[in-house]
């Protein structure tokens, strides 16, 4: 494949990037958003593993072709999810809706902290069902003491998500940009259009 260079100028990395979507046209991931970057997107078309659904209107060109970017592609393949998500620091704030389940206030995940819900000093495992997001303020409030001695009981009992509840909740926060063509393929809470009766 001859190399593709961005018609416009600009460094190549500043191109937009491609959502992606699974052969059901929903997107791979929510949170994060499933992108590829534009030289993924292109290769794998070309490559024939994907679809094109939307462009940009940018153009990139080689000295025997020329194409939009994709905007969202489709992989020709169906992906199957997992149904257990891997069991991490940000899908527990992501399970938790990145808010202290002591205290309930949310929080950017840098200023979240995980909590034993039984301190591991006191036998406590570190699993979905004896981890929450905490805030710092709560965490050292807590220390290493059970619940019932501190009086501080997470909001809600901790257990482990399937992959759908995580994608669900991850729709609850969507990205600060989100390019027009791709909306049609994101399932946030939009308003739709209703016909007047």
């Amino acid at each position: 494949m001859n190399a593709i260079l961005p018609r416009a100028s600009g460094l190549a990395g500043s191109k937009p990037p491609a959502l992606v979507l699974n052969a059901d046209f929903r997107p791979l991931s929510y949170f994060p958003l499933s992108l590829w970057s534009w030289q993924d997107a292109i290769k794998a078309a070309f490559l024939g593993r994907v679809n094109i659904v939307q462009e940009y209107d940018e153009v990139v060109s080689s000295p025997s072709f020329e194409m939009h970017l994709p905007s969202v592609i489709a992989l020709k393949e169906y992906v199957t999810q997992s149904r257990n998500p891997a069991f991490t620091r940000f899908n527990v704030f992501l399970r938790d809706r990145f808010s202290c389940q002591y205290c309930a206030q949310p929080f950017p995940a840098p200023e979240l902290t995980f909590d034993h819900v039984v301190p591991r000093s006191r036998g406590g495992r570190t699993s979905w069902e004896n981890v929450v997001a905490a805030c710092t303020s709560c965490n050292l409030q807590k220390a290493n003491m059970l619940p019932q001695t501190c009086g501080m009981h997470p909001i809600k009992k901790p257990a482990a998500p399937t992959s759908w509840q995580l994608q669900e909740r991850g729709r609850s926060f969507p990205p600060n940009h989100l390019h027009h063509s791709w909306t049609d393929y994101l399932y946030w809470d939009i308003e739709l259009d209703t016909d007047s009766q």
